[in-house]
Protein backbone atom coordinates (compact mmCIF):
# COMPACT_ATOMS: atom_id res chain seq x y z
CA UNK A 1 0.00 0.00 0.00
CA UNK A 2 2.82 2.25 1.16
CA UNK A 3 4.58 1.58 -2.45
CA UNK A 4 0.90 2.60 -4.30
CA UNK A 5 0.76 5.48 -2.18
CA UNK A 6 4.43 6.84 -3.25
CA UNK A 7 3.48 6.10 -6.55
CA UNK A 8 -0.06 8.12 -6.72
CA UNK A 9 1.99 10.85 -5.19
CA UNK A 10 4.76 11.33 -7.79
CA UNK A 11 2.04 10.76 -10.46
CA UNK A 12 -0.24 13.77 -8.65
CA UNK A 13 3.13 15.80 -8.54
CA UNK A 14 3.78 15.44 -12.16
CA UNK A 15 0.25 15.46 -13.73
CA UNK A 16 -2.21 17.44 -11.16
CA UNK A 17 -2.61 20.33 -14.00
CA UNK A 18 -4.09 17.81 -16.18
CA UNK A 19 -6.93 17.32 -13.23
CA UNK A 20 -10.00 19.17 -12.49
CA UNK A 21 -9.91 21.59 -9.45
CA UNK A 22 -12.12 18.42 -7.72
CA UNK A 23 -9.67 15.90 -8.84
CA UNK A 24 -6.61 17.60 -7.24
CA UNK A 25 -8.87 18.48 -4.51
CA UNK A 26 -10.15 14.93 -3.71
CA UNK A 27 -6.58 13.26 -4.59
CA UNK A 28 -4.51 15.81 -2.48
CA UNK A 29 -6.97 15.67 0.38
CA UNK A 30 -6.52 11.91 0.20
CA UNK A 31 -2.99 10.95 -0.27
CA UNK A 32 -1.40 14.72 0.57
CA UNK A 33 -3.49 15.29 3.85
CA UNK A 34 -4.46 11.44 4.61
CA UNK A 35 -8.15 12.10 5.14
CA UNK A 36 -10.22 8.89 5.03
CA UNK A 37 -13.45 8.64 2.01
CA UNK A 38 -15.45 9.84 5.26
CA UNK A 39 -13.88 12.92 6.09
CA UNK A 40 -13.74 13.92 2.22
CA UNK A 41 -17.22 13.15 1.60
CA UNK A 42 -18.92 14.69 4.63
CA UNK A 43 -16.48 18.21 3.75
CA UNK A 44 -18.05 18.12 0.26
CA UNK A 45 -21.52 16.87 1.36
CA UNK A 46 -21.23 13.81 -0.98
CA UNK A 47 -21.31 10.35 -0.63
CA UNK A 48 -18.25 8.22 0.46
CA UNK A 49 -18.81 6.08 -2.59
CA UNK A 50 -18.66 9.07 -4.93
CA UNK A 51 -15.50 10.24 -3.19
CA UNK A 52 -14.46 6.52 -4.10
CA UNK A 53 -15.12 6.01 -7.82
CA UNK A 54 -13.30 9.98 -8.14
CA UNK A 55 -10.31 8.88 -6.46
CA UNK A 56 -10.47 5.54 -8.44
CA UNK A 57 -11.11 7.16 -12.19
CA UNK A 58 -8.67 9.69 -11.02
CA UNK A 59 -5.99 6.94 -10.27
CA UNK A 60 -6.63 5.35 -13.87
CA UNK A 61 -6.01 8.92 -15.24
CA UNK A 62 -2.98 9.28 -13.62
CA UNK A 63 -1.68 5.82 -14.74
CA UNK A 64 -2.75 6.52 -18.30
CA UNK A 65 -1.02 10.11 -18.33
CA UNK A 66 2.28 7.84 -17.43
CA UNK A 67 1.80 5.62 -19.78
CA UNK A 68 2.23 8.42 -22.77
CA UNK A 69 4.15 10.93 -21.34
CA UNK A 70 6.44 9.04 -19.15
CA UNK A 71 7.28 11.79 -16.46
CA UNK A 72 7.58 9.59 -14.02
CA UNK A 73 9.63 7.24 -15.47
CA UNK A 74 12.35 9.48 -16.81
CA UNK A 75 12.66 11.24 -13.37
CA UNK A 76 12.90 7.69 -11.98
CA UNK A 77 16.00 7.23 -14.39
CA UNK A 78 17.27 10.35 -13.95
CA UNK A 79 17.79 9.82 -10.49
CA UNK A 80 19.37 6.56 -10.92
CA UNK A 81 21.72 8.03 -13.76
CA UNK A 82 22.51 10.72 -10.89
CA UNK A 83 23.07 8.58 -8.09
CA UNK A 84 25.51 6.23 -10.29
CA UNK A 85 27.33 9.40 -11.36
CA UNK A 86 27.79 10.35 -7.68
CA UNK A 87 29.03 7.31 -6.66
CA UNK A 88 31.92 7.19 -9.33
CA UNK A 89 32.56 10.78 -8.25
CA UNK A 90 33.48 9.51 -4.84
CA UNK A 91 35.54 7.13 -6.04
CA UNK A 92 39.04 7.26 -8.20
CA UNK A 93 38.47 7.21 -11.55
CA UNK A 94 40.40 5.10 -14.32
CA UNK A 95 39.57 5.53 -18.15
CA UNK A 96 36.56 3.20 -17.95
CA UNK A 97 34.95 4.93 -15.27
CA UNK A 98 35.33 8.03 -17.18
CA UNK A 99 33.87 7.06 -20.13
CA UNK A 100 31.38 5.93 -18.06
CA UNK A 101 30.84 9.11 -16.49
CA UNK A 102 30.43 10.50 -20.45
CA UNK A 103 28.00 7.92 -21.06
CA UNK A 104 25.73 8.66 -18.18
CA UNK A 105 25.89 12.50 -18.76
CA UNK A 106 24.63 11.62 -22.49
CA UNK A 107 22.04 9.44 -21.16
CA UNK A 108 20.97 12.46 -19.09
CA UNK A 109 20.69 14.79 -21.97
CA UNK A 110 18.81 11.96 -23.78
CA UNK A 111 15.89 12.15 -21.14
CA UNK A 112 15.16 15.80 -21.90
Amino acid sequence: MLEKTTRMNYLFDFYQVLLTPKQQSYMSLYYLDDLSLGEIAEEYEVSRQAVYDNIKRTEIMLEEYEKKLHLFEKFQQRNRLLDELSALLHAKLDKNQAEHIYHILEALKELD
